[in-house]
């Protein structure tokens, strides 16, 4: 017996998170059936998710690739509202998913692969992974208001501090910062917090894997030795998707 949302997840289609949103929203059938949230399967009971089944192959390679993601695309299984989702743009062909979201206005580093594990272990907030940032603010700023972003800012709309976190001056108007938790539009609350309103924010960096020169819109297999050392830093991270009860999961979601 395997949890359903779990299964899904390591057929690559989606998060388990995602997949107990599919699931809610009944776009998932076991066997024919609407399936429900927490339900288990048995090996040959036949998954499907809007009709079309959901397998698992355990011979399927490793993908994980490393996008340069661009301003306007959004990071979503599905197309809304005439937006172009992540998967429509990069048009890969075998399933893929993300990584952990990118706003649609921010842009940069973001993750796509088949191995839904991978997905949780890297983005369960309580594993502590880092990610780094390239911010850019409408307007210039003090020091002050770096120790205040790094020692934690309270967030009215969520009732919650953010984490302390790394922070660093990189002009008048540009930091970097680097976050081990993925609060929804994180970065531009703590800003606007502080009296400050982002006009620009990259992703550069997901633990050990860098953005670097890559073309924006173009994308690259991420290294064997890449994988090798991400790998090592995943192996004592929990895969399983917890989150602190006071929130709820939109507030949870990915990333900045």
């Amino acid at each position: 017996m395997i949890r359903l949302n779990k299964y899904m997840s390591e057929a690559g289609v989606c998060s388990r998170r995602e997949a107990d949103r599919l699931i809610e929203a009944g776009k998932v059938t076991v066997d024919g059936m609407k399936a429900t949230v927490g339900m288990q399967i048995e090996e040959g009971q036949k998954v499907c998710l809007n009709g079309k089944p959901v397998e698992k192959d355990k011979k399927d390679k490793l993908i994980l690739l490393a996008v340069n993601k661009p301003r306007g695309v959004v990071c979503s299984e599905k197309s809304q509202g005439g937006d172009v989702n992540i998967i429509d743009f990069l048009h890969y062909p075998k399933r893929i998913t993300y990584v952990g979201r990118l706003d649609k206005d921010s842009e940069g580093l973001l993750l796509m692969t088949n191995h839904g594990d991978i997905i949780n272990k890297m983005m369960r907030a309580a594993n502590g992974h880092e990610k780094e940032y390239e911010v850019t603010v409408d307007k210039e700023f003090n020091d002050r208001f770096l120790k205040d972003m790094a020692a934690g800012v309270h967030l009215k709309e969520l009732d919650v501090t953010t984490r302390p976190c790394q922070v660093e001056r990189l002009g008048k108007k540009k930091f970097k910062i680097i976050l081990t938790q993925g609060l929804n539009r994180q970065i531009r609350r703590m800003c606007k917090e502080l009296g400050f309103h982002v006009t620009g924010i990259k992703r550069v960096r997901i633990m050990n894997i860098h953005l670097g020169h890559l073309t924006t819109g173009g994308y690259r297999n991420v290294t064997e030795a890449e994988i090798q050392e991400l790998m090592y830093l995943l192996e004592d991270s929990s895969n399983e998707p917890g989150y602190p009860q006071e929130l709820n999961e939109e507030d949870m979601q990915d990333d900045e």
